[in-house]
């Protein structure tokens, strides 16, 4: 089996970058949505970046932002990757793609099969698949109801939606995911847990070599 990617998002503290600098996961994600419970200022996240070892790529989730603030992370060097978790459409991705280098990672709130159809019109890098709830962006704590294992995707794709150390396994067998998300999966209390992220990370590490 191919080795898959690591993503642990809504990182807010510097105790979690601490956490994660120890684990090296391949990514990190800073949510940059201000009604999320995970955000984080652009001060904060530069802040957080600045200690974020090299060999890990901070992905910041924007849902619905304009475009020159996310342009201006990315000049800033706070951000690596553009992760879109809004009702962006090809058109937005298209704009932003010719504005900057960093690689754009599209989310698709699944519903249903219908929700995979067109993608191949986003000119993206990844996508990322999460399971849809109506009026909620970000993550909804819920699996995918889509099973994506042999689907034709025109991108590699990440995927989320309910992953903790206990299921991950099981879902990363039902999709050819690139990497997998977790953000509450790891949480107690709201709060990034250590152990579980380290849990969640061995899981995956230890099976996919």
């Amino acid at each position: 089996m191919s080795k898959i990617k690591i993503k642990i998002c809504g990182l807010s503290r510097r105790e979690d970058i601490e956490c994660v600098n120890s684990l090296l996961p391949e990514f990190i994600g800073f949510n940059f949505y201000p009604p999320s419970k995970r955000y984080v200022t652009a001060r904060q996240a530069a802040e957080l970046k600045k200690i974020l070892s090299p060999q890990i790529k901070a992905v910041g989730v924007f849902v619905n932002a304009e475009m020159d603030f996310i342009l201006s992370l990315a000049a800033a060097g706070v951000i690596n990757m553009i992760q879109l978790h809004g009702d962006e459409d090809a058109d937005y991705c298209r704009k932003l793609k010719s504005r900057t280098r960093l690689p754009l990672l599209k989310a698709v709130r699944v519903r249903d099969e219908e929700s995979l159809r067109g993608l191949e019109n986003y000119p993206v890098d990844y996508f990322l698949f999460d399971a849809y709830a109506q009026g909620q962006y970000g993550g909804t704590g819920r699996r995918l109801a889509v099973r994506l294992k042999n689907k034709k995707i025109a991108r590699p794709y990440f995927v989320a939606g309910g992953l903790d150390a206990n299921n991950v396994l099981e879902i990363l067998s039902e999709a050819d995911a690139f990497a997998a998300d977790v953000c509450g999966g790891v949480e107690t209390d709201g709060v990034k847990d250590p152990q579980k992220i380290a849990a969640f990370i061995e899981k995956i590490r230890g099976d996919y070599k």
